[in-house]
């Protein structure tokens, strides 16, 4: 069997090195005919659309660029294997792809395990209310009466609610799992009898903001979810309770949360921002009851060759001629615009 052509796409070009250990890239070049060594981060040169023509199979990554379903270099492209967790957004029309038979995987599954990891210590932590109390000690330098701490404080018996079963939401209430919390589930694809077996009770959206102690949020962004997080559904939260974001900035309306922030009746912990990073002004850099992080909750360092053991996996089945372990629907994704 003729092994497929392939070729990377991401920017920066040493990406690859970060993504791929020397074992990954050994065995891509055995399923494919590659160059680990060439890595577009443009098409729209006559070199890179030369190396273009003729790909079966693009490898793309982070910051690949886009590449127009217009062009006859792309013309025999038959699958795309993202190291991210969205596969269309390295292609302008992916609705056209789909329509030629181009098939597609992601490693979204791959990189869920981190951001879920984050989310249940973020939301462990904040069951404690470590935040305050850590800014507390800081400023008296003495031992609490921690047999004074309300009885809202820890994680047994407290409610935790989860915005979105998606492959992140769902790894987040695996790890959930283990504790004595009350799980609550919003996401509207879902049955309440579909969500029991999640280990979560379905509940509408207000309610959970409102019955939360901690929110966490993983729905996609799509414009039915961008700013669905607003000041009415910010207002509906209890006093003291914490809002976690490792999904995307732009389903919190942003201005709502820093003036919900400013009164310091509720915390939240950001991985994400709209924009990303905040305003050099902007008050989230400095308001006590925040968390800002640097968009980390994803995979970094070592964690990285997760992803590219994963799209290695992909690219081997596919060279075998078997399906992807986890396929993108390129038709579904363009009509949804799932970000």
């Amino acid at each position: 069997m003729t092994r497929p052509r392939a070729v990377l796409a991401m920017n920066p070009p040493g990406l690859t090195r970060s993504l791929f250990d020397e074992d990954a890239l050994a065995r891509l070049r055995r399923a494919a005919d590659i160059d680990t060594d060439l890595v577009l981060t443009e098409i729209d040169s006559a070199r890179s659309r030369a190396v273009l023509d003729g790909a079966d199979v693009l490898i793309a990554g982070w910051n690949a660029p886009v590449v127009p379903a217009s062009l006859p270099c792309a013309s025999r492209l038959r699958a795309v294997v993202y190291a991210g967790g969205v596969a269309a957004t390295c292609l302008d029309d992916p609705g056209t792809f789909a329509a030629r038979g181009v098939v597609a995987a992601n490693a979204r599954a791959a990189n869920s395990g981190p951001v879920a990891e984050y989310a249940l210590a973020m939301i462990l932590l904040a069951g404690k209310r470590i935040l305050p109390a850590a800014q507390e000690y800081r400023r008296t330098r003495a031992l609490p009466d921690n047999l004074a701490v309300p009885a809202g404080t820890g994680n047994y018996r407290q409610t935790v609610g989860i915005v979105g079963a998606s492959t992140v939401g769902r790894a987040v209430l695996r790890l959930l799992r283990p504790f004595d919390l009350d799980v609550l589930l919003y996401d509207p694809t879902l049955t309440a009898e579909e969500t029991a077996g999640l280990g979560a009770r379905w509940v509408e959206l207000d309610d959970l903001m409102r019955s939360s102690q901690v929110v966490s949020l993983h729905q996609p962004l799509t414009p039915l979810t961008r700013g669905q997080i607003d000041a009415r559904r910010l207002a509906l939260m209890r006093d003291g309770a914490t809002l976690v974001n490792t999904a995307r900035g732009a389903v919190v309306d942003q201005d709502a949360l820093t003036a919900e922030l400013r009164t310091g009746r509720i915390d939240a912990v950001l991985d994400v921002t709209d924009p990303e990073p905040p305003a050099p002004d902007s008050d989230l850099w400095t308001l006590g009851n925040v968390v800002l992080t640097p968009h980390m909750a994803g995979s970094i360092g070592g964690e990285l060759h997760r992803i590219g053991d994963a799209v290695t996996c992909e690219v081997e089945r596919f060279a075998a001629g078997l399906p992807f372990a986890h396929p993108e629907d390129l038709a579904f994704s363009a009509r949804a615009r799932v970000r």
